[in-house]
């Protein structure tokens, strides 16, 4: 950024500078943190007034900082210090609302200040948000410098999972076999997904000990069908047979082991095979990317052959089709050119060779990517990489589980991301949870599993 000021003897009366400004979700966040004004008004999704709208309105002292941001930037610019601002508020601004501020030179003084008329108005319908006058000390030395930048800010605000549970509330409750549920927090996990209406839950395992659990949490389970079943295999079998049943429509992982889980399901007789090797998706909503990212396989697969990855890849693109995405799979390796000596890498050109020849089928697919170029376009651009996918992949496709596992703890714990944990490949999505999941870990991997079978059951209304 180059930052020039306007000078105390350049300044001359009828001199205007003006920014525009789109009013963000995350201004209003950024805006309460960083002054401690927590009045819900001025957040994005309470509503006081009880219409079922959310009021977003911006602070008005948010909006007057605009006023501050052409004085500091632009005219008269770095130097500048305040003297006296007056504010008078005519209307309201609110996130999602494009805002023009404006600055005029009225006067200068000879002792060095500059008194200069505001305004902000919101430019759909030209109102006028404030209006007022700023007295500052202008600045006597020159200013003209490139090269400034400031620190990046990032909202630990989960937009993309609120939006899948957004989509996800209106479909019916997924009736959903709950594996062993008997502690805190897998009971209490399908329980509040039950209370957003996401699932229907069917618990299955020890009656006592899921019992004792919802003693625990204080939950009561009226109306909801516990199977009595012991053992955690047993349980999991117990789930598969459901599904042929046509009673459950989803498999939710409870209190067990997750190869416990999955053992019945590959059961040649009474399992859940569908054709695809079962893969592990981690959708996960990482702040300051604009929209979900996938990494696969993180769970399931340890060390997967080429044949394997084409599921991986599948399962995932036809997961993101499901959600609304337009997938774009990277295959990740430590490098971005074939290197004999790393399979990963010559995996990664054999897949991207089988996407274009229609083995892998609803996305483009490129590698080998190393982690970089995968996700930033700049990077990519650095290494003359082109394409659809270099710089922009929303699906991860990871060497093995080691990298995966690492990949997506890492945008948890470090990058504050949410994950939504599911299962692919199998007759009817499988929730994985974690006891370390939170509640929206929690939701939004629900809410991923009832769109997925909604999208199913679509392909199947038409004949595919």
């Amino acid at each position: 950024m180059r930052l020039v000021n306007r000078t105390f003897d350049e300044l001359q009366p009828g001199e205007r500078a003006e920014v525009r400004r789109l009013v963000t979700a995350d201004d209003l966040y950024i805006y309460a943190v960083s002054s401690g004004n927590f009045n819900p008004m001025h957040l994005p999704h309470a509503d006081l007034d009880g219409d079922g709208t959310p009021e977003r309105v911006a602070p008005g002292m948010f909006v007057a900082s605009l006023i501050s941001g052409v004085l500091g930037t632009q005219m008269p610019g770095p130097g500048t210090l305040y003297r006296r601002q007056v504010l008078d508020f005519h209307a309201r601004a609110h996130a999602g609302e494009e805002l023009l501020c404006r600055v005029e030179v009225l006067e200068k003084h000879a002792d060095g200040t500059v008194r200069l008329s505001t305004e902000v108005r919101r430019i759909a319908d030209d109102a006028l948000i404030l209006s007022g006058e700023a007295e500052v000390q202008a600045p006597v030395q020159k200013f003209d410098r490139d090269g400034i930048e400031i620190p990046g800010l990032l909202v630990q605000n989960h937009r993309h999972f609120e939006a899948l549970l957004d989509r996800a509330h209106p479909l019916p409750a997924l009736p959903t076999a709950v594996v062993c549920p008997d502690e805190a927090n897998s009971l209490g996990g399908a329980l509040l997904a039950a209370k957003e209406s996401l699932i229907t839950p069917i618990l299955i395992g020890s009656a006592a000990a899921i019992r004792a659990a919802a003693r625990t949490i204080g939950a009561d389970l009226a109306g909801i069908e516990v199977i009595d079943i012991e053992g955690d295999v047993a349980a999991a079998a117990r789930a598969c047979a459901l599904v042929h049943e046509g009673r459950a429509a989803a498999v939710m992982k409870g209190h067990l082991h997750t190869e416990d889980l999955l053992r019945p399901m590959l059961d040649k007789e009474g399992g859940l095979r569908a054709g695809r090797r079962l893969t592990h998706v981690f959708l996960m909503d990482v702040p300051g990317l604009p929209g979900p990212l996938m990494v696969t396989d993180a769970a399931i697969n340890i060390a997967p052959d080429l044949v394997t990855k084409v599921d991986i890849c599948q399962n995932a693109i036809d997961l993101a089709l499901a959600l609304g995405m337009e997938p774009r799979v990277g295959v990740l390796s430590a490098v971005e050119t074939v290197n004999p000596a790393i399979q990963s890498s010559i995996d990664a050109a054999l897949l991207s060779k089988m996407a274009e020849r229609g083995q892998i089928t609803g996305a483009p697919v490129d590698g080998p990517l190393a982690m970089d170029n995968a996700v930033d376009i700049a990077a990519a651009r650095t290494k003359g990489l082109k394409g659809r996918v270099a710089g922009r992949a929303n699906i991860l496709v990871v060497p093995g589980i080691d990298a995966g596992n690492m990949l997506a703890k890492q945008l948890a714990f470090v990058s504050h991301a949410e994950s939504a944990g599911l299962v692919l490949g199998a007759k009817v999505p499988v929730i994985l949870n974690s006891r370390a999941d939170s509640v929206m870990s929690r939701l939004a991997s629900c809410a991923v599993a009832a769109l997925h079978h909604a999208a199913l059951g679509a392909g199947r209304s038409k004949g595919r």
